[in-house]
């Protein structure tokens, strides 16, 4: 071979390495310009009603508001964690709406459901937070059969579980949801920053039903060890719990039946029960 034809093949071979540099260049630039534009996804804060989200959006200072059907979603970021607070609005069927929605646009890693309660526990009082390791449905019975004119008797019903159908197309039947595990521990972990009561880990009850009669709450305490009850937090743990997104059920009394506390203040529940789910929302972007 030529000199000269050594030459111009040396010179080829430079440029086929070159092209191919600039591809592969080319190609890292465009997987980090994607992975530079695509969002951290988000943690979900839910409260029913605004007294349960006002300190949230106080909190985010500047946010973006958006709706989904008539449910209301603010997005923006707590101390640099982006969040996406939620007004489910009260109620099974609105909680589960609206948790549909919100996972469905926007991808949460984790779901904090949260608001006020009614105390069922007579050791938990006005203003104590619980961590509900486990939420069941207080609204799910069936009765034996009575013949007319014998009346009701609501003591012998009966609860029904669940059921819940897998990704394998099986059903199973859930008395209980759970919160999920390692939520559990940020939420203890942020426990020594409440400074309004204390903070327990308890079963959180839910139904479309607002109990006052202290023998029904004392029933409810004694043979399914519910701790509070409210509107909301089993759908929600429900439908994540189908959708595969981490679940954490948090709940501030704000006012209780069989305790002696003499307060009832949802204002000052919903304040407290959302200071203390920012300092989870700390605990578990660290």
């Amino acid at each position: 071979m030529s000199s000269k034809l050594k030459v111009i093949v040396n010179i080829l071979l430079l440029a086929v390495l070159l092209v191919g540099c600039s591809a592969k260049a080319d190609e890292t630039s465009k997987e980090d310009k994607q992975a530079a534009v695509e969002p951290e996804a988000p943690i979900a804060l839910q409260g029913a009603m605004d007294v349960e989200i006002s300190e949230f959006l106080k909190a985010m200072g500047e946010y973006k508001e958006e709706t989904h059907g008539n449910y209301s979603f603010y997005i923006g970021e707590i101390e640099d964690v982006p969040v996406v607070v939620s007004r489910t609005e009260v109620g099974m069927v609105n909680a589960a709406a609206s948790t549909t929605l919100l996972i469905e646009n926007y991808h949460p890693k984790a779901i904090i459901n949260q608001g006020t309660a009614g105390g069922h526990d007579p050791d938990i009082h006005v203003f104590d937070t619980v961590i509900g390791t486990e939420v069941i449905n207080i609204g799910s019975f069936r009765s034996e059969h009575l013949d007319e004119g014998k009346g009701m008797a609501p003591e012998t019903w009966i609860h029904m579980s669940t059921d819940v159908r897998k990704d394998d197309g099986e059903t199973e039947e859930l008395t209980t949801l759970p919160s999920d595990p390692a939520l559990v521990e940020a939420a203890k972990r942020a426990s020594d920053e409440y400074e309004y009561g204390k903070v327990t880990e308890g079963v959180i009850g839910s139904a479309d039903w607002w109990n006052r009669e202290i023998d029904r709450i004392q029933w409810f305490h004694e043979n399914f060890g519910t701790s509070a009850e409210e509107m909301e937090a089993f759908a929600v743990a429900q439908v994540a719990h189908v959708m595969n997104t981490p679940y954490l059920s948090l709940r501030t009394i704000s006012n209780s039946e069989v305790t002696d506390d003499g307060i009832e203040d949802l204002e000052k529940a919903g304040q407290y029960g959302a200071e203390f789910t920012i300092d989870v929302v700390k605990e578990i972007a660290e």
